[in-house]
């Protein structure tokens, strides 16, 4: 089991290795870990060298529809859910994802816009800080349609 759960973590022939002894299985463990505190120390970064340029009118524009997404794309979502008929894990998953979009993915993207830095990049950083705080709020949310018999 664990070798399975190794490979198809991605961690290929080293992973399968590792995954036959103690420190190895360990080693894959913590591993694993580094994502979360790696994605959250880009973002940390980003924002720093963005953050100034958020003030600015084009990212503050843009948030009132980055706001408006994040309430109606999620009851749309579950709306479709609902009238494909899916089960309950279906429909929180179908609203969930309509929901959130990794702009950050688009990020080197608004870096090379030529003439857009700082601005191109801080509309993109502000979608993102929306969306993350949104998907905060999802978690609860949804639930609460998910309980509801309508």
């Amino acid at each position: 089991m664990a070798d399975r759960r190794a490979v198809a973590a991605g961690g290929g022939l080293a992973a399968l290795g590792a995954a036959r002894t103690a420190t190895g299985e360990r080693a894959l463990t913590a591993l694993g870990l580094l994502p979360v505190p790696a994605t959250a120390l880009v973002l940390f970064l980003v924002l720093a060298a963005v953050m100034p340029k958020i003030g600015e009118s084009a990212a503050l524009t843009a948030a009132p529809i980055y706001l408006a997404y994040a309430v109606v794309a999620p009851v749309l979502g579950w709306i479709a859910a609902r009238s494909g008929r899916l089960g309950l894990g279906a429909m929180r998953a179908v609203a969930f994802s309509a929901a959130t979009r990794n702009s950050l993915v688009i990020l080197p993207l608004a870096f090379a816009v030529p003439g857009g830095v700082p601005l191109v990049p801080a509309v993109v950083v502000t979608q993102t800080m929306i969306e993350l705080v949104s998907e905060l709020v999802y978690v609860r949310w949804i639930l609460i349609m998910a309980r509801s018999p309508n």
